[in-house]
């Protein structure tokens, strides 16, 4: 995956949320203990720490706090979402090949955020619709890519998306019971 694949999600998921700038962010999220508002806060809150955190290295730097308002209005949170993939998407791509960052999930390489990035905007783009008793399907292609470079032992065979919603722990998948507890594997897929 690159910073195509990064800026494809935002500009999917920010078109998406658009169309719901109108309606009460504050409602709770059925299952979770955020809003609407919040899921999209802390997609943009992971898209600036994903860039910060690629660029000092493969050692966790804990020097500053990081925070998106989610009490901001909903059109200025869909702003700030398409800010921070940009700053992402500049920042990655800016780096060398050999390039790695710091994740709890392992070292990533460009791919691994890119693609950590993409899971961020789409389940929790998904999130959002859901407290605000709305639809969203992402795109088969950007999903699947997203599916199969962090979690390589998702069962094939399903579409893409409820795929995906499974291996981040939101629903069952066929038989498939729903996960528990799920990692990424962000570092290269050859490492």
């Amino acid at each position: 995956m690159d910073t195509t694949d990064l800026r494809a999600a935002a500009a999917e998921c920010a078109a998406f949320l658009d169309t719901t700038t109108a309606a009460d962010w504050t409602t709770p999220i059925p299952g979770m203990e955020w809003t609407a508002a919040k899921a999209v806060a802390h997609i943009s809150d992971c898209l600036l720490w994903y860039a910060a955190d690629f660029v000092a290295g493969t050692a966790e730097l804990t020097t500053m706090d990081l925070a998106v308002r989610p009490s901001s209005s909903p059109s200025e949170l869909v702003r700030t979402l398409r800010m921070a993939a940009e700053v992402l998407a500049r920042t990655l791509g800016g780096s060398a090949p050999g390039d790695r960052g710091w994740h709890d999930f392992g070292s990533p390489d460009a791919s691994g955020v890119v693609a950590m990035a993409c899971d961020e905007l789409l389940v929790h783009t998904g999130d959002a619709a859901a407290g605000l008793g709305v639809a969203f399907t992402p795109s088969d292609a950007l999903v699947e890519r997203t599916v199969r470079r962090l979690f390589p032992e998702a069962p094939e065979g399903h579409e893409p998306w409820p795929t995906l919603l499974w291996a981040n722990g939101r629903v069952p998948l066929g038989g498939t019971p729903r996960r528990e507890k799920w990692t990424w594997h962000c570092a290269p897929l050859d490492g």
